[in-house]
């Protein structure tokens, strides 16, 4: 995953204005989080996805500047604070990757079940997609509750001599997800969809693409940033296999 890095990095951290002379599907693919927007709303974005926002607001009886404001809240920067105490830090990747992750996920799930039901005789459909969305679901929820309820309090605290064992334990947790997302590049070439995919398929995988960067990027600030500072102090003993400390004993398990 370190390929990737670079290119998060150099990403940048002011997102493109919306426009409500955008067409509805050209937003859906390109903003991941706005289908979710779209189907409260009952607005069309896949096969009525050409016309303008103005005009499907318009249609419905909406406000096209509060649905823009509601779409604008979606666009993130990747951007860390600057010169960020442990604290500050810990806040900022609960913020822009916990909860993202959280609200990425259930629609991301949703899509996957329509696009393998609607095009299951496509021979580009990605088969079991769902299903392992559902999986890294069901991890990430489980990895993000222990760092939430266990490790990051330990970090704001200032750590302790034994802090090396549960950050082992989620680095190797975090190889764990590095390789459901490898899993995940091959269910959908790579987040490429196939020529003439409709808007669904489309945003689909323009929110997985999202879904993989921001999940790169969440665990270098994490691997990479945060966790160094408090291993240097750790104890020794808590690193017995190896850099990862992976306390493969067994009583090293966090408890959520």
């Amino acid at each position: 995953m370190n390929a990737r890095v670079d290119h998060l990095e150099a990403a940048s951290a002011h997102p493109a204005p919306l426009s409500a002379d955008q067409q509805i599907g050209q937003i859906a693919v390109q903003l991941p989080g706005a289908t979710a927007v779209f189907r409260r709303l009952k607005l069309d974005f896949c096969c009525g996805g050409q016309v303008s926002l103005s005009k499907a607001a318009a249609d419905k009886g909406l406000d096209a500047n509060a649905v823009l404001a509601e779409l604008a809240a979606l666009q993130r920067s990747d951007a860390v604070p600057e010169a960020a105490s442990p604290s500050a830090l810990i806040d900022h990747i609960l913020a822009r990757y916990h909860e993202v992750h959280r609200q990425q996920l259930p629609e991301l799930i949703r899509m996957a079940r329509r696009v393998e039901a609607v095009h299951r005789d496509n021979p580009h459909v990605p088969a079991g997609l769902a299903d392992h969305l559902e999986t890294m679901h069901e991890e990430l929820l489980s990895h993000m509750l222990k760092e939430e309820q266990v490790l990051f309090p330990m970090l704001k605290s200032g750590g302790n001599p034994f802090v090396g064992q549960p950050i082992g334990m989620m680095r190797a947790e975090h190889v764990d997800h590095g390789e459901a997302l490898d899993k995940l590049n091959a269910l959908t070439n790579d987040a490429t969809p196939p020529q003439g995919a409709c808007n669904t398929w489309r945003a689909l995988y323009a929110g997985i693409a999202q879904l993989g960067d921001d999940l790169i990027n969440h665990i270098h600030l994490e691997n990479n940033v945060l966790f160094p500072a408090f291993e240097a102090g750790a104890a020794p003993s808590s690193q017995g296999c190896g850099p990862s400390g992976c306390a493969c004993s067994g009583g090293g398990t966090l408890q959520a």
